[in-house]
């Protein structure tokens, strides 16, 4: 309603009745822009010689800190990767046989192959067994910080052995 009052009153409908300044006698004026309040602060904070904030530099870099990094990455890579290959999938001509053929083609030895497959099942293991820790923490469970730790290390442990042995199918 404020909006709509501020509307009207700045185009001057109601300024030319007056019966209608009752309308918006009481509406605020509208402040300053994002950037002169932007300006204002840094020019504020300039004067008084406070210092830029410093960040994550700060801060002592920590397992619990490390995982909640890595699972968002893992998350956007996922989703990236999942994209690209939808649509791959859509728009490259042929079918998966022609692309699995032209993989085996290339001869590469089956180590470069395991690596690629624990490259790949890493990130998926990792995300999914770091989600379900945050669906225990969801639940209200292991808030205390030796279990935030002991789960962190017990995520990171699952996660290789469940990726050496998809890498090995």
């Amino acid at each position: 309603m404020a909006l709509l009052l501020r509307t009207f009153a700045r185009q001057g409908v109601c300024i030319s009745r007056p019966h209608c300044s009752v309308l918006y006698r009481h509406a605020a004026p509208m402040g300053t822009t994002a950037k002169e309040e932007m300006n204002k602060f840094w020019s504020k904070n300039a004067k008084l010689n406070r210092p830029m904030s410093p960040h994550i530099t700060i801060y002592k870099w920590s397992i619990p800190m490390m995982m909640s990094i890595t699972h968002r990455g893992t998350g956007v890579g996922l989703s990236g990767a999942i994209s690209a290959f939808a649509l791959a999938a859509l728009v490259l001509p042929g079918n998966y046989p022609d692309y699995l053929d032209m993989i085996h083609s290339l001869s590469m030895g089956p180590y470069l192959i395991g690596l690629a497959k624990f490259g790949i099942a890493f990130p998926v293991s990792y995300h999914t067994l770091n989600g379900i820790r945050h669906l225990w923490w969801d639940l209200g469970k292991g808030f205390r910080i030796p279990e935030v730790y002991r789960t962190g290390y017990t995520v990171i442990g699952l996660s290789i052995i469940a990726s050496i042995a998809l890498a090995s199918l």
